[in-house]
């Protein structure tokens, strides 16, 4: 049995600039408000898959350290959006952001 060949780096680069851009592509061209957090959340775990790659490579924990407080940026992020996301789906009934012109007087 042959031995187990690493993944080069560039694959892991290629693969978080896909998911980069999917991310991008859902925050720009939908217009619900749900469909745009899992795509900001999408972006989010390009990034760390992105560090984790790279720390690896380079053979420190650096990275990591970075993840876990992406990570806990993105919790408090989705619940705080997710709260504001209620709040307005109650009174407008509507969670497409097209709909919604809450600073509007």
């Amino acid at each position: 049995m042959g031995g187990l060949q690493a993944v080069p780096l560039l694959w892991y680069q290629v693969l978080a600039a896909v998911l980069f851009t999917i991310g991008v592509v859902g925050v720009l061209v939908r217009r619900s408000a749900l469909v745009i957090f899992m795509s900001i959340e999408l972006m989010l775990n390009a990034v760390n898959l992105s560090l984790i790659a790279f720390s690896r490579q380079h053979g420190n924990m650096d990275g990591h350290i970075i993840v876990f407080f992406v990570m806990a940026v993105a919790a408090a992020e989705v619940s705080v959006g997710l709260a504001i996301l209620v709040s307005i789906f109650r009174s407008r009934e509507t969670a497409n952001v097209d709909d919604v012109h809450l600073l509007k007087g």
